[in-house]
């Protein structure tokens, strides 16, 4: 699989809310890593494992039903992708609407995930889960309404 199919293939995986076979396509020592992260949220997470449980219950916080918008540009390294896309669903605990959009830079190589870098606007989120405290408590470990 090429890092563009690769890319296809997990966003079909994120509207489907099958989680683990999303984390699944990481390598078991892949990398995923929030630059923009604020202080006390994951900024990077080692290992397949990590990863999986991290996103875990993701469908219980966001319900993501649609990619609005996709691109996916080749870089010159041929296992590097950088993806922009624009997910939109609901804030499952308020029913409030949920809309952002992600930049992403992935490396993938034998058709799995080797390092996912992943920006996104932290305040974007904590505005559409309800404020900064949903958005901790519902992606950084803490309690899950």
């Amino acid at each position: 699989m090429t890092p563009r199919e690769l890319v296809e293939h997990a966003l079909k995986l994120l509207i489907a809310k099958d989680m683990s076979a999303f984390a699944g396509l990481w390598a078991k020592t892949g990398v995923l890593e929030f630059p923009f992260a604020p202080p006390g949220y994951p900024q990077r997470l080692e290992g397949r494992a990590a990863v999986q449980e991290y996103l875990r219950g993701y469908p219980e916080i966001v319900d993501v039903r649609e990619i609005t918008e996709q691109a996916v540009h080749q870089s010159v390294d041929p296992e590097v992708v950088i993806v922009e896309f624009e997910a939109a669903g609901i804030v499952v605990a308020t029913g409030a609407p949920y809309r952002l959009r992600y930049i992403a830079v992935i490396t993938a190589r034998d058709g799995e995930i080797q390092h996912y870098r992943d920006y996104w606007s932290p305040l974007a989120v904590a505005e559409a889960m309800g404020g900064v405290d949903e958005l901790m408590a519902g992606f950084a470990g803490g309690p899950r309404g």
